[in-house]
């Protein structure tokens, strides 16, 4: 049964998180949400941060297993953005915590993984060197990164999709142009002097 109370935990504490600020809860309004005692929290949890984190690792796993290809810039976009919308209030109350680091550190890994899984759905690693192909990824997974971070910190409006939709369509072919250069530039052999 350690599995079922460790579910209930995370139920309890996700279900507080929707009602109220972080800091306002406490391990105790915890337990009591889902009948257990203290010490069959800090059996499966040493403090609430280490319950952040598997809360947002475990969404992270569940994401990534969802998403085993990815076939569009705007999947990968959605992907990020639907992951943030499952629990809004939740999200905004770790977010505006001291655990933001937490969260910080989850989302770039789901930004990662979302384009690097579009580049080789995608792309491939035809004609593309490791180097740039890295660069590609950091240049595409920052900017995701600050898309949502910025959706974040404005407070999640609903209408922020349609506006990444409106700005992807405005950058259509970027990545292509930008695989396509690569691939030019990985052909050429440096000039004989």
């Amino acid at each position: 049964m350690p599995n079922f109370t460790k579910q209930a935990i995370k139920a309890s504490f996700l279900k507080l998180l929707n009602e109220q600020p972080l800091n306002q809860i406490s391990v105790r309004d915890i337990v009591e949400d889902c009948g257990i005692n203290r010490n069959s929290f800090y059996y499966h949890f040493h403090d609430i941060p280490a319950l952040i984190e598997e809360i947002v690792t475990d969404a992270a796993d569940t994401l990534i297993r969802q998403y085993p290809n990815i076939s569009s810039i705007e999947e990968a976009f959605d992907a990020a953005f639907h992951f943030t919308l499952n629990n809004k209030k939740a999200i905004l109350h770790i977010y505006h915590s001291v655990n933001r680091n937490i969260y910080e550190q989850y989302l770039m890994r789901i930004c990662e993984y979302v384009v690097t899984t579009y580049f080789n759905t995608v792309f491939g690693k035809d004609g593309v060197t490791e180097e740039d192909r890295s660069i590609l990824i950091l240049f595409v997974k920052c900017e995701l990164y600050g898309v949502v971070t910025e959706w974040i910190i404005t407070g999640m409006p609903d209408d922020a999709i349609d506006k990444l939709h409106h700005l992807l369509s405005l950058c259509h072919g970027l990545s292509h142009e930008m695989i396509q250069r690569c691939r030019e530039h990985a052909g050429k052999s440096p000039a004989l002097e």
